[in-house]
């Protein structure tokens, strides 16, 4: 099924003009399922309630509250909330560009795909000079009431933009507790850069499934049949043990 574009923007950067559509370049695969009473499976309504009358409240009579202090709140309200999204843009402005390794993956959130929406020629030429220089810039724009920045770079001949969390969602190597005991020794290294040589190989996405998902929907599955359902039993794994053991254990595996 071919990929649909969920949102349409213009690359700028100082007087270029790039006109893109923007793609989903994930897609949520969690299974997804409806309360039901469990007497006749019909499906069961949330309501909200008062927790010291115990009546039930209606929706357009709630109100948001952030608290300022144990139980303190400030209410806010729906038009007061909105005021302050930013306004609506379809910029997506080019702030700057950098060395892909200057954005360390920790700041990552979400990726899209970009595609041309009109000048084909300037987008697979955009993307290509990212390609070549090995450059990617950073990026600000807003979607859907939203305001983002991330990091636009080149996916082979096409374009990608992923989101990157703010400074205050991030936790910094730093606030780790410092290393103590003794350091560890030249021999000790040595064995460690061997068995990493001995596990040296390349990414393959379709060795590595979500096992819980695909035993949840083979339950689903067997009970639609009128069948039962066990789990398989997980392999048993070794003790942990030293670095001297680990290597030997991935050597004699490799044989």
């Amino acid at each position: 099924m071919a990929a649909r574009a969920i949102w349409k923007g213009i690359i700028r950067c100082d007087d270029f003009r790039l006109p893109v559509r923007l793609y989903s370049a994930v897609q949520d695969q969690r299974i997804h399922f409806h309360l039901l009473h469990d007497q006749d499976q019909v499906r069961v309504r949330q309501k909200l309630l008062n927790p010291v009358t115990g009546e039930a409240v209606e929706y357009k009579q709630a109100r948001r509250g952030a608290e300022v202090e144990r139980g303190v709140f400030v209410m806010l309200s729906d038009e007061e909330l909105s005021s302050l999204e930013p306004e609506e843009s379809r910029d997506i402005d080019v702030i700057c560009f950098l060395d892909p390794h200057r954005v360390n993956h920790q700041w990552y959130e979400r990726p899209y795909f970009l595609g041309p929406d009109g000048d084909e020629r300037g987008y697979f030429a955009f993307a290509a000079a990212l390609q070549r220089e090995k450059k990617e810039g950073l990026a600000h724009w807003v979607m859907r009431r939203k305001e983002y920045v991330g990091a636009l770079r080149a996916e082979g001949d096409y374009l990608a933009l992923i989101t990157v969390r703010h400074a205050d969602e991030v936790i910094p190597i730093s606030a780790l507790e410092a290393p103590t005991g003794r350091s560890f020794q030249q021999q000790e290294a040595r064995m460690a850069e061997q068995l990493l040589q001995t596990l040296d190989d390349t990414f393959r996405p379709g060795d590595y499934q979500d096992e819980h998902r695909q035993r949840v929907l083979a339950l689903i599955e067997a009970k639609q049949r009128g069948e039962t359902f066990e789990r398989p039993e997980p392999e048993e794994r070794a003790e942990s043990g030293s670095l001297a053991d680990a290597l030997k254990a991935s050597l004699k595996r490799k044989r």
